[in-house]
């Protein structure tokens, strides 16, 4: 129910300081197709920030701008676009060299610098997220760029000799695999996004990008960047509902790559709409359900700075958020009582406040949601354990620590996206284990504890079924050069600064026979570099 609960407030419009202040609203009016930025009269979508604006009493919603509602008709030159600059691998980016396609990459990076101010004040604005979470995300996604360059220079370098087995020679490199249909999430829509969308392009592939519904216009700074960094029709924008414009662009056949981070049914809706499945890769980051699963020698205050950070930070919005606690039945009392006075030290309030953790959530339809399962989980048994838990004000939600949770509950299995925290007792450690081993998802999962034989005989359980095992920590996706992926229906494809690079790519391969007429075709080939593909070049 909403609550009158003093940690619950919105600011009034002149309690917000000038620098945290958009000055006019950001209507976009433009999207970038085949290199340029067109002008669009059509109808709009408008932007409603989470942030609430207190007047006179009075709760407003705050519009801060609007972006193009395109349609098919819009949609459809934007996979023309890329289909024309990819040109069957035969156009100027596909083709470009490795050293030449990073100088373009640099002078991005570079001019996305120019607009972090920008860019970090839309996201606290749009989706919620706390000053310095906005910052780190920003500069994250620079610092991924900047690895990402890196880690391809160093793939280049093992690429520029030749491998000669059995009197072959060959030349074994990476070439793109196509046209790239790239969705992003909104908890991450700046980082998430560009760790698909840049590796892709720069190992030679074009790109339609779509943003998420929430935090579509932190892009708008950049959208210049693109249109002067990139050929034409290397990149290009599509907006408006994905339901609409999206099936047309799958059902084409021309997407070689799906790029999606979101839901598994949505993801597997959108790969039923391509008609060649067989020719469609996909790269995807899906849901999550990551357990905790905390023993009877764990260090308790450990523990619970852990999960608070794990379960609550971005408010549980994130997809390795620890969304599920086993706890054992030993320890399980004093657990919560620490969770709880840690939960309730958590500030709540605007994402520019300072020390704030707990922000506005930027889903219309999710505090309601979270309603829902929190009274489904009380009418079973649980009830909420953290002083005003589970109140709300508008789209300003205090997590609610339920306890004692069990399988009959929806939060059991549903991936909540939210700041709930469901504790599970156990006395058997065969029963969150059986938990792992059933569930529909498998990307990570913490394990506190601190017998070496007991730790051992988990981890050894856990790594075949999900894809990170973390020992004593959060469940999370740095460092970014680790590999981030998951099993069953969590993800398709591995990520990090490298294994982004070959997921965008296939190994090709230039062979010959080491006669005389090869020899002397491949030397004057390579010394003339007469091709991009067939070289010697090494990148420092």
């Amino acid at each position: 129910m909403t609550s009158t609960d003093t940690m619950l407030r919105f600011p009034t419009r002149e309690q917000i300081s000038p620098q945290f202040t958009l000055s006019k609203k950001i209507n976009q009016t433009t999207y970038l197709i085949d290199g340029i930025l067109h002008e669009w009269n059509g109808p709009v979508q408008d932007v409603i920030s989470p942030v609430r604006i207190s007047d006179n009493g009075t709760l407003v919603a705050e519009c801060i701008g609007s972006y193009p509602f395109l349609t098919e008709k819009e949609a459809l030159p934007a996979l023309d676009a890329a289909v024309k600059a990819y040109s069957n691998g035969c156009g100027v980016w596909p083709t470009m060299s490795v050293e030449k396609r990073i100088a373009h990459v640099e002078l991005f990076v570079s001019r996305m610098k120019e607009k972090r101010s920008d860019v970090v004040k839309l996201l606290m604005w749009e989706i919620g997220k706390n000053l310095p979470d906005s910052e780190k995300e920003f500069d994250r996604t620079v610092e991924y760029i900047v690895d990402t360059i890196e880690a391809l220079k160093s793939l280049d370098r093992t690429s520029s000799r030749f491998e000669i087995q059995q009197g072959i020679a060959a030349q074994i490199r990476r070439a793109p695999l196509g046209v790239v249909l790239c969705m992003g999430p909104y908890n991450y829509p700046l980082n998430e996004t560009y760790t698909t969308l840049i590796p892709a392009l720069i190992m030679g592939n074009t790109v339609i990008f779509k943003p998420p519904k929430h935090g579509v216009l932190l892009h708008h700074p950049l959208l210049e960047a693109f249109r002067d960094s990139f050929p034409a029709g290397v990149v290009n924008t599509v907006y408006g509902s994905g339901s609409k414009i999206i099936p047309p662009i799958m059902a084409s056949g021309k997407v070689n790559v799906l790029a999606f981070i979101g839901s598994s049914k949505v993801a597997g809706t959108l790969k039923k709409q391509h008609p060649l499945p067989h020719r469609l890769k996909c790269v995807l980051g899906l849901d999550a359900k990551n357990a905790g699963i905390i023993l009877e020698d764990a260090d308790i205050d450990n523990t619970v700075k852990e999960c608070i950070t794990g379960s609550l930070s971005f408010n549980g919005q994130r997809c390795t958020a620890l969304k599920i606690l086993f706890v054992h039945s030993s320890i399980v009392d004093e657990f919560v009582n620490k969770l709880c006075t840690g939960v309730s030290n958590l500030q709540c309030g605007m994402p520019w406040d300072s020390g704030v953790s707990i922000t506005p959530i930027p889903e219309e339809n999710k505090v309601p949601y979270l309603n829902e399962i929190v009274r489904d989980a009380q009418a079973k048994g649980a009830r909420i354990c953290n002083k005003s838990g589970g109140t709300y004000l508008e789209s300003l939600y205090i997590p609610a620590v339920l306890y004692p949770v069990n399988k009959d509950m929806r939060v059991y299995t549903e991936e909540q996206f939210g700041p709930v925290v469901p504790i599970v007792p156990f006395d058997n450690i065969e029963e969150p284990v059986h938990y792992v081993f059933e569930s529909s998802y498998g990307q990570q999962v913490s394990l506190f504890g601190k017998n070496p034989e007991v730790m051992a005989a988990l981890i050894d359980k856990m790594v075949n079924q999900v894809s990170r095992v973390n020992i004593n920590s959060q469940c999370q996706r740095g460092p970014d050069v680790f590999p981030f992926t998951g099993r069953k229906d969590s993800a398709e494809g591995t990520l990090s600064v490298s294994d982004a690079l070959k997921v965008f790519s296939i190994r090709t391969l230039v062979a010959a026979k080491l006669n005389d007429t090869n020899k002397a075709l491949i030397s004057d080939i390579t010394r003339e570099r007469r091709s991009a593909f067939l070289s010697t070049d090494f990148l420092f």
